[in-house]
């Protein structure tokens, strides 16, 4: 007798991240409409300092290009975290609830991060370099999220099977801030000069501190 094994059939939806990638596109192209010149200098940001002497002024870190190109950064960087958990079988890449989570990690953490920063600052009177150093740390993150973009697009429609591959962007994340480090005692060298127990204390408190305790956290997790 012939017996007949029903399976259920599973779609997973990724129209989800189609529109998000849609809406990242859209900003890009809106600011590449609106700020042409100053996006034609953003897009050179990896091999010339045009883009951070011209605006270099603490004002800039609220402008509407820098804040439109955070969210895209926000938004590409969630997407590469949720690549690098589906890589290492910790997450499902089709899962938008995941990836909210990862979104509202990263938006709080960011944010916290920069209030934080902004209270110690006004504590030891460093808020010129800590406005200006956050503006050097915003214009380089949001480039490399600029530029993972296409590679997030590719990944998620066409997974690459190498751990490799992920280490390797991973690594390039750590050598932006390594840079961004650089390119800020190169800029501001005069004024870190005369507060350079602060720069140091402000170093290990908000830059090194809590990216230890979130690397503690998730491998113990």
């Amino acid at each position: 007798m012939l017996t007949i094994q029903l399976h259920d059939r599973i779609i997973e939806s990724k129209d989800w991240a189609t529109i998000l990638f849609v809406i990242c596109i859209g900003i890009i192209a809106v600011n590449k409409t609106v700020s042409s010149i100053r996006f034609s200098e953003f897009v050179r940001l990896a091999y010339s300092d045009k883009y951070t002497k011209i605006y270099r002024d603490s004002s800039n870190l609220m402008n509407g290009f820098t804040v439109s190109m955070f969210v895209l950064q926000l938004l590409s960087f969630s997407f590469f975290t949720l690549l690098v958990l589906t890589q290492f079988d910790k997450a499902e890449k089709n899962n938008i609830i995941i990836y909210v989570q990862i979104l509202t990690f990263l938006t709080v953490f960011i944010l916290s991060k920069y209030l934080i920063e902004k209270i110690i600052a006004t504590a030891f009177k460093i808020e010129e370099f800590t406005e200006q150093f956050n503006l050097l740390k915003a214009n380089y993150r949001t480039y490399f999220g600029f530029i993972l973009l296409p590679i997030n697009i590719i990944l998620f429609y066409n997974p690459i099977d190498s751990d490799l591959f992920f280490w390797v962007l991973l690594f390039a994340l750590f050598a932006i801030n390594i840079v961004t480090y650089i390119v800020a005692l190169k800029l501001y060298q005069n004024l870190l000069i005369r507060k350079i127990f602060y720069f140091i204390l402000y170093l290990c408190t908000l830059e090194i501190a809590p990216y230890y305790f979130i690397y503690n956290w998730f491998t113990k997790n």
